[in-house]
Parts: C-alpha cells; structure tokens; sequence
C-alpha cells in the first residue's frame, strides 16, 4: 500500500523583531508550511492568546495574522506562533516587541496664574520611554540656577520659582528631548502673577437706634476684587446694588470700595458684620462690630407692690439702655438718696435698683418714682405701694372619693388674694357634735388635700380658708360628709408568674379593704380536669401566693377571696398553664442560677469531696482530721460513759463497717472490718470474724 509522503512541518514570521510606540496598532503574519491542523498565537506570559478588543485573529488552514491595537507598555515581550499537524507534532516561531512612549506633553495648562509671594510651580508633565532631558527656558536663555538663584527645576520636570512676584510674569519654555531616538519637542506656558486681594480700611461703627449707620470697606489686589457683605446673626448676604426687602440696607460700591447703609437702625441690628473681597485668585476676610445706642428702656412691667405695716418689700427697677443709665429714686417730687431713711434703702447695680420699703404707716403707702437717664436720653416709670389684705375665703368646696377612712377635699381659689401671693390652705375638720377642729394644711397652693384617719360611718363638717403673708383670711361655707360603713372587701386583682420548678407565683394587689384591714386571702385552685379545690390561706400582709407543687402540662383554675372581720368579698378568677417538663442539662440547671448560687454549689461539692478523702484517709491510711478527731475523743477520760470506761480498762471499742471494693462501692458480700481502738489510743483492723 502506498502512502502520501508528508511534508515537514515549518512555521515563520514575517517579522521578526518590532518596535512600536505606545498607542500605535500592528498586525504580524504566521505562514505555516506542511499540513497544520492548528494555528495558536501565545502572550508574553505563556497565555494561548483569545480575541480581544484590543487583539483580532485571523486564521486560515496554514496562515494567522495576528492583530494588536492602541498597544501599551505591558503588551512588550515575546510572541509565539505554533502549528500542530494530525499527529500531534508541534513548530513554533517568535517575534520581540518592544514598545517605548513617545514624547507627549500630557495636559500641559497655559496659562498658569499664581498668587504674589508664594512659591510658584510651574507644571510641565512630560513622558516618553526613556525619560526624557528638559530644559526650561525664558526670554530666549536656558534657565540655571546659577544664574537664576530662585528658580529650580524639579525632579518631575516642574519649574519652581520662590516668591514669585509681577517680575516673574511672562512665557516659560518646557523643551524635552530622547537623546537615543533624536526626538525633541516643546511646550510654551504663560505665567501670570496675581495680587492676594487685601482689606485696607473697615472700623467698628457706632449708631443711634433710629438714624442711619454707613459702614465702608476698602480692598486692593491685582485683579481687582468684588467686595460683599455678610450679616453674621442671620448669614444674610449683600452684594454691590442689593437691597434687603424692608429697604433699609442697601449696598454700594465702585474701585474696590463698598459702603453699607443702614437706614432706621434697629436693636435687632446690633452684631457683628463681615465684609469679604475675592477675586479668582483668592479672597480676604474682615469683621466689624455695629454697636447701638438708645435711651433707657424699661423692663419691669410689675408696678404693684403690696405690703403692710413693718413688713419690708423690695420694689424692683430694671432698664436696659446704651450706654448705661444713672438710676435714681423719687417719693412727692423728693428724691431718695442712695444711703436711704429711717425705712427706705436703694441697691442699685448696673441695669438694676432694688428701692427696701418697711411701711411703718398709712404715709408710706403710695407712688414711687424710678428714673433713669443716658445721654441719649430720660425715662420715667412710676411704682404703687399699696396696703396688703388677708385673701378672701375660698369656694366650690366639694368632698369626693369618701371611704371609709379616706375622704378629699376640694375647693377654688378665693377671688382674692388680699395683694400678697397665698402661702398655702388650711382645711379644718371635725365629728358633727364635737368642738375640736382638727386642721390639715395643703402642699404649697394645691386646691386638693386628702383627709385620712376618719372613722367609718361618722359624719363630718369641713370648712377650708386661704393664708398669705398678712394673715389667714375668712373661712369658707362648711360642708358635711358622711364616711362609708364598714363592709366586704373588694375582690383582690391577681397577676400571675411562673416560679421555679413545679411552682407558680401569684401576685395579689389590694383593692378597697372595706374600712377594715385584710385577715387573710383564700387561695382555692384545681386543675380543669378535677373537681375538688385545694385551699391555701394566705395572711393579709402578704402581696403573693406562691402555688406549688403543680403538675407538669395542666392547665389550672384559680378563686382568690379576701377576707376582713366583716366577711369575704366576691371571688376573682384566675387561668394558668403550666408548661411540659424542661430538660434537665447541666446548662438549663444553672442557668436559672445566679452566680452566688453557682459558687455555693461549688463550694458545697468541694467539701463533700474533702469529707470523702479525709474518710477514705481514715480507713485506708489512719490518717486525716477524722483519725485526729477520733484519737482526741478516745483519749479523753469520762465518767458518764460506760464505753469510755472500757477503754479506760483496757477494753477495745468495735466499729464494724462495710467493705468498700476498689471502686468505692459497698461489696456485694456482707463483709465488715473491725476498728479496735485500745486504751493507748493505738487503732487495730481485722476482718469481722462472723465471716469464717
């Protein structure tokens, strides 16, 4: 049988070594000759390349154009070309790309501005691979520091100049050059010099509440900056040609001056003011201060004064003014001097003064004068003195929630209070029949007081007056109540809780008691399955009833009465569910516990262990606090014991025990040891003889 002859499998590249800039495309060919089944292209990285947005195949049965667009730095490396023939066998060819950055200017701003006495960097952001040589230039020559000691190029390329001023204004060359390539280029950039706008002149100004108040600002700086102004307690804002809604600010300004007019001023003006000029290079910030004077106001509106023979009251003067006032007093066109009379004393402090008056007759009751004078002006304000009364006699008096031993007492304030402000009320009481008032004072001025202590079914009379500093005024209109007689207490009100275990806690709140103390309350409950009640008497005095023990997933009925000497009240009725039984696991026993609880417990098990020790040291060992305990009581002599009198005479005391196997449990076998303690408080062991 013949056979085809097969053709060498060989593979190349129409390029082998190729550079290309980033950003720039290229295709590479791969010819295959012999009969490849396979054309793959492979990365740099080893990667069998896929088609991307950025690289296209085109494969046919024995060629592949491979396609790389807008290349970057990381595409460099090697590629690979391989062809696979039906039998597996593989040939390759490569091609070295190399990629390298052209010189670009990225982004290069011109012009650039930059503030007057700073240190200025001029930006020239330059790439190319290599790293490019730049060399700035101004006015025609290469700047050096040697001969331009404030000028400096950076390592990023930047021209920095240390303050830098209107001098320093004009075009700045960045030239770049790649040596290995011969490639040069270059960038002009403009720079411009500003001026930081400054204020020059802006005072504190002061006005007369009413007149009109000009406030100016003047600034300087290269452009010429906008002022504004800025009213610091509500952020309200002017410019050049505003005017505020009521028309009374107003704003002009030209060559950077601006004048603020404030017409009709205002209290409500008074604050601070800002006055800020900007321009596209900066700003600056001032403040002033707009002070207002205005004649004394007065702030007392309080021009009645009560008070009575030999009782002192203080008869307040309050004014606020700019600048401060000068106050004084005047009684009949008579001015009252600082140190006072024989009943009159002044306290004055700033914006205050406080006229003492000790009426000591008729005379000093009357019209007290308060003046008060600024330069801006005077102002007068008259006070009235007037003679105190007791109040009159409250009304409406009502009695409600009358109980047996309770009863409240209501009532209106008297239409009255005599000029004195009412200390407190005082309510009388007494049994129809009896002379003896008994009087209970309110809290403060309260129109409610509650009347305790009274007997059951008695009939009262109740009468209520007002006291202020004078004195206590007439009594009101007397009412009369009755108590309630003693009766059944009402039925108790039952809330309940779950307790511990195969308990539940039922909480009792007292109602009504029925004028009598509760005896005892009658707890009756069952479960919904039984008929008969089982009975619990709880004592009076006690606030719950704790039920147990209960049975586990029942539910229960419960009838709570309470009890007083005059008989029971009406049952309250009560449902529970108790729950299936818990799991017991060491986490659910403890967790209910607290952690005192908890280390009682550890504290209880440790003893007991140390108990078990010292016995097993006892009998295995002879040692222990139980062998030192027992040698002690041997040892002792008495007369009382007949045991003790046998040891005494040499006789041995038997103790039989039972055999403990080495577990620690009893033995199966009744067998016993013997403990023989002799009179020489030695100790001797020996199986129980019974066993032979």
């Amino acid at each position: 049988m013949n056979r085809k002859a097969v053709a060498a499998l060989q593979v190349s590249i129409s390029l082998n070594k190729v550079e290309l800039s980033v950003g720039e495309s290229k295709f590479f060919i791969c010819t295959a000759i012999g009969e490849p089944v396979r054309l793959e292209w492979y990365n740099p990285q080893g990667e069998r390349i896929a088609p991307s947005k950025r690289m296209a195949l085109h494969t046919e049965t024995s060629r592949s154009r491979l396609i790389i667009y807008n290349a970057i730095i990381e595409d460099a490396g090697i590629y690979r070309c391989q062809a696979t023939d039906a039998s597996g066998h593989t040939e390759e060819a490569s091609v070295v790309l190399e990629i390298y950055q052209r010189l670009t200017f990225r982004d290069v701003q011109s012009p650039q501005e930059f503030r007057h006495g700073e240190t200025a960097e001029v930006v020239c952001d330059v790439i190319s691979s290599p790293v490019p040589a730049v060399v700035w230039y101004y006015q025609d020559r290469e700047i050096t520091e040697e001969h331009h000691s404030r000028f400096q190029v950076l390592a990023n390329n930047n021209l920095q100049i240390h303050q830098v001023t209107k001098a320093d204004e004009g075009v700045y060359r960045c030239e770049a050059s790649v040596e290995a390539r011969g490639e040069i280029d270059f960038v002009d950039i403009a720079v411009v010099v500003n001026v930081q706008p400054h204020i020059t002149q802006l005072k504190n100004v002061t006005a007369v509440e009413g007149s009109a108040a000009m406030i100016s600002c003047v600034a300087e700086g290269e452009p010429l900056p906008d002022i504004s102004w800025r009213r610091a307690s509500n952020g309200q804002t002017f410019v050049d040609g505003d005017k505020s809604q009521d028309g009374r600010f107003e704003v002009r300004g030209r060559h950077g001056k601006s004048v603020l007019t404030i017409s009709g001023v205002k209290l409500s003006d008074l604050g601070r003011f800002d006055c800020e000029a900007l321009s596209r290079i900066g700003g600056h910030q001032k403040s002033m201060f707009l002070d207002i004077e205005y004649i004394p106001k007065f702030l007392t509106n309080h021009t009645i004064y009560y008070s009575w023979e030999g009782n002192p009251v203080n008869i307040s003067c309050i004014v606020m003014s700019n600048p401060p006032a000068t106050m004084l007093w005047r009684r009949e066109r008579l001015t009252i001097s600082a140190e006072g009379t024989a009943n009159t004393r002044v306290h004055s402090e700033q914006g205050k003064s406080v006229l003492e008056v000790t009426p000591m007759s008729d005379r000093d009751f009357g019209r007290y004068n308060c003046t008060a004078r600024n330069n801006i002006g005077v102002r007068y304000q008259e006070f009235i003195l007037a003679q105190a009364d007791v109040p009159s006699s409250p009304y409406s008096v009502r009695l409600s929630a009358v109980s047996q031993r309770l009863a409240t007492v209501t009532y209106m304030k008297p239409d009255s209070h005599g000029g004195v402000p009412i200390s407190y009320y005082l309510v009388q009481y007494k049994e129809v029949g009896s002379q003896d008032w008994r009087d209970v004072k309110s809290h403060s001025i309260q129109m409610t007081v509650v009347l305790t202590g009274l007997e059951p079914n008695t009939t009262y009379e109740v009468r209520v007056a007002a006291v202020n500093g004078k004195g206590m005024g007439e009594f009101s209109h007397m009412e009369t109540f009755q108590t309630l007689p003693i009766r059944e207490p009402s039925p108790p009100a039952v809330h309940g809780q779950r307790g511990m275990g195969k308990a539940y806690r039922l909480g009792l709140v007292k109602q009504d008691d029925g004028g009598m103390p509760i005896v005892e309350y009658i707890v009756k409950y069952k479960t919904d399955k039984e008929e008969q009640w089982m009975t619990k008497l709880v004592p009076g005095a006690n606030d719950f009833a704790m039920l147990q023990p209960l049975q586990w997933n029942t539910r229960y009925e419960v009838e709570i009465t309470a009890r007083n000497v005059k008989g029971l009240s009406e049952p309250t009725f009560y449902q529970f569910f108790m729950p299936q039984k818990p799991d017991i696991t060491a986490e659910s026993l403890f967790s209910g516990l607290g952690l005192g609880a908890v280390v009682g417990l550890g504290f209880g098990a440790l003893l007991l262990f140390l108990v078990l020790v010292d016995v097993s040291c006892f009998f295995l060992r002879h040692c222990g606090l139980l062998m030192c305990i027992t040698r002690t009581l041997c040892s002792k002599k008495t007369t009382t014991s007949g045991k003790g009198k046998e040891i005494e005479e040499g006789k041995a005391a038997y103790l039989k025990l039972p055999l403990k196997e080495e577990n620690g449990k009893e033995s199966l076998k009744p067998d016993t040891i013997e403990i023989k303690v002799h009179s020489d408080n030695s100790i001797h062991t020996k199986p129980d003889d019974s066993k032979a």
